[in-house]
């Protein structure tokens, strides 16, 4: 596996990874995260991702035959609403990865290559908000990469449930 820098070009991956992580929640019964329509539909979709290939750091994990297997985006903080630190950090914004490659170590690769950039910037923070409902199985996953729990938060949604947040962080 290869990790470089995304761009424009990688947005219909992108969309597509998150098109196929959200039926493989859907199908798990945990359609709490990112909801039941394809990523790819919502008003908001293209465009967010569009901006993170054009404005943020898009990192793109490929497999040896070039096979687009995970997309991480990193920001120099997090998104509105979700609590923020007094000092530097690297942000991630955006991690997905090809689900028929689950267990493969593409999230582990691009979390290695979050905290390199954070040390090749001079930051010794790397940070991540994540889903925390249902059994908290991705709150989890992130901890088994080496985050720590920093702040639970609730993102107030009109006319639907309010989204349950958690913000993990891992000192480099």
């Amino acid at each position: 596996m290869k990790i470089r820098t995304g761009g424009a070009a990688d947005v219909p991956a992108t969309l597509d990874l998150l098109d196929a992580a959200v039926a493989w929640l859907v199908s798990l019964g945990r359609p709490g995260q990112w909801g039941t329509e394809p990523y790819s539909s919502l008003p908001h979709g293209p465009g967010r991702v569009h901006r993170y290939a054009t404005e943020y750091l898009m990192r793109i994990a490929e497999t040896d035959d070039g096979q687009v297997a995970g997309v991480c985006v990193l920001g120099n903080g997090p998104a509105d609403g979700v609590p923020v630190t007094d000092e530097p950090e690297v942000f991630v914004r955006l991690l997905v990865t090809d689900r028929a490659l689950k267990g493969g170590g593409v999230g582990a690769a691009l979390i290695n290559d979050a905290k390199a950039e954070a040390r090749r910037r001079g930051v010794r923070l790397v940070r991540v908000d994540c889903y925390a409902g249902d059994d908290q199985a991705l709150v989890a996953q992130y901890e088994r990469l080496g985050f720590t729990r920093a702040a639970a938060f609730t993102v107030e949604r009109e006319g639907k449930p309010p989204w349950p947040g958690q913000v993990l962080e891992l000192r480099v």
